[in-house]
């Protein structure tokens, strides 16, 4: 098992490089652990133990509606940490959503009675937090907005211009309609106009842009 360095933490989340109490702290109280692709972190109901923080990988948080279909609420990056687990840990209530790896994951676990103390000692940590919360809460308020008022194919349009890498999207007609909180069917038919009207072209787990 390999160990994480000062720097390497510092380098992942400045918001601790001008506190080596707090680092080191972190790097005391925690321990390092790995998740395949495709690893159900928590489950919705599951009670918070620790807090991630992500070193390496992609971790997707999303919920499941009675009729089985996704949406994701938000994506967790290398240098962050999930507001769902932390606030979890501050309520003593149990996940609300479902989290699992989408690329092989690094991870730092700090406990939760750590990571209370941390909070209580140590402003940057609580600043870490609070800032992450409003980032995640615009993000969802965002997706509440386009879920409720928005027309799925703009909506659909967007995510392709913002996620196709050099004009290239390998991905799958569910996971999009996962990220969007939409049907399979729906996410097909729309791609399948855009191919007819000579936006994009479609071919087994990749999407090529041509125009948007």
């Amino acid at each position: 098992m390999r160990t994480i360095s000062k720097n390497e933490l510092t380098d992942l989340f400045p918001a601790f490089r001008n506190h080596p109490g707090l680092v080191t702290e972190i790097l005391a109280c925690s321990h390092y652990t790995t998740f395949p692709r495709g690893q159900l972190i928590y489950s919705e109901g599951d009670f918070c133990s620790a807090i991630a923080f992500v070193i390496a990988g992609d971790i997707r948080v999303f919920k499941i509606g009675e009729g089985g279909r996704e949406i994701t609420l938000y994506e967790i990056e290398r240098g962050e940490t999930c507001i769902l687990n932390a606030s979890c840990i501050l309520s003593n209530m149990t996940y609300p959503a479902h989290a699992v790896t989408m690329l092989d994951t690094e991870l730092l676990l700090v406990p939760a009675k750590d990571f209370r103390a941390l909070l209580t000692r140590y402003e940057e940590m609580r600043d870490f937090v609070f800032t992450l919360l409003s980032q995640r809460l615009t993000t969802v308020m965002t997706l509440v907005e386009e879920v409720a008022f928005g027309r799925m194919d703009l909506r659909l349009l967007g995510y392709l211009d913002e996620k196709a890498d050099n004009g290239k999207l390998y991905t799958t007609h569910q996971k999009i309609a996962n990220d969007l909180g939409t049907s399979r069917e729906v996410v097909s038919r729309l791609l399948k106009d855009f191919e007819r009207q000579g936006k994009i072209i479609l071919s087994r787990n990749l999407i090529q842009v041509v125009k948007i």
